[in-house]
């Protein structure tokens, strides 16, 4: 089998190995692929691997060998997967691999913004410290997190994931989800509607998928529900978020602070607003990117891919 690798640069920048798809056929792998190339990169192979480059129902067409496509993601948006339906071709994704590191992320941007770590050590190599009366000091106030409300819209593996750490440094947890699983509730950990949860936290942290129904939950109505000062995550999905809402109550101070892995519209445009916006971490979509989750990612994918040859695909995402 002919197995092409459109984009595995993000996935893959030198640190792991395409072995295990090595052994699968005769792999050509592409660190990326501009649009007009994805035709003729494609050429006669039966498998195609990608990550965010597109896959159109054109391309299907004009590549009918393929038989074939994973994704090295969970979202699977940048395939026409109703035209991949339609020609018979199976359409895999990798449904959980980063579940630890991307709560992990949640929880370090909550504690950047706690305690501007960063800022405070380039702050002490520049000399501030060395030249300072006092025997410490900070430039901007401190947050302990022991006692406060975090709420979680969307309490899936990755949600609970980051309520278990939250929880771990003393805070209370308000789920939103759709899906309730009274197991999970404890002294510290109670579903709640969503105006209850907006209303009650001091953080709130998006884990939801983007739906109609999601997209956009982060708005100046729901804004205006939230107490004072909330500090607001997002490593979920960027169009959660309405951006300019969200700047808004930065530069107000409705929201004190931010901390985002993702916006609407990656790479981040120049005339995004959030880049002008007050107290704002933004970080270029890395929650997924420690090698570890990398791998497991990769791992998966080659089971995925193995499986199809087997006859018993899995994964599949347009039964």
């Amino acid at each position: 089998m002919k197995i092409v690798i459109l984009d595995g640069y993000t996935e893959n920048p030198g640190d792991l190995s395409w072995e295990g798809f090595e052994k699968l056929g005769e792999l050509t792998v592409y660190d990326r692929t501009p649009a007009d190339k994805i035709v003729e990169r494609i050429g006669g192979a039966e498998a195609v691997i990608i990550n965010k480059t597109p896959i159109s129902a054109e391309t299907f067409h004009a590549c009918p060998n393929i038989k074939y496509v994973g994704v090295l993601a969970t979202g699977y948006n940048v395939v026409d997967v109703a035209a991949a339906k339609e020609k018979g071709v199976v359409v895999s994704n990798i449904p959980t691999y980063g579940t630890a590191a991307v709560g992990q992320f949640a929880i370090a941007l909550l504690l950047e913004i706690c305690h501007h770590i960063g800022e405070h050590s380039a702050a002490v190599m520049r000399g501030d410290w060395a030249s300072n009366q006092d025997w410490c000091f900070w430039n901007y106030p401190l947050i302990e997190l022991a006692g406060k409300t975090m709420g979680i819209i969307g309490f899936g593996k990755i949600g609970q994931s980051t309520a278990r750490i939250a929880q771990a440094l003393g805070m209370n947890i308000l789920a939103f989800d759709e899906y309730k699983n009274p197991a999970l509730e404890s002294e510290t950990c109670k579903y709640a509607a969503l105006d209850e949860l907006l209303a009650q936290s001091d953080v709130i942290s998006l884990h939801c998928p983007l739906f109609p129904s999601t997209e956009g939950i982060i708005n100046k109505d729901n804004i205006a529900k939230m107490k004072d000062g909330v500090i607001i995550l997002n490593n979920s999905r960027g169009p959660l978020i309405v951006e300019q809402d969200l700047t808004d109550a930065l530069n107000s101070g409705k929201v004190a602070a931010a901390g985002l892995d993702v916006v609407s519209t990656e790479p981040i445009q120049s005339d995004n607003p959030l880049l002008k916006a007050k107290n704002v971490i933004i970080t270029p979509h890395i929650s997924w990117a420690p090698k570890e989750s990398r791998q497991r990612l990769m791992d998966i994918a080659v089971k995925d891919l193995d499986a199809f040859l087997s006859g018993n695909p899995i994964n599949v995402v347009n039964k």
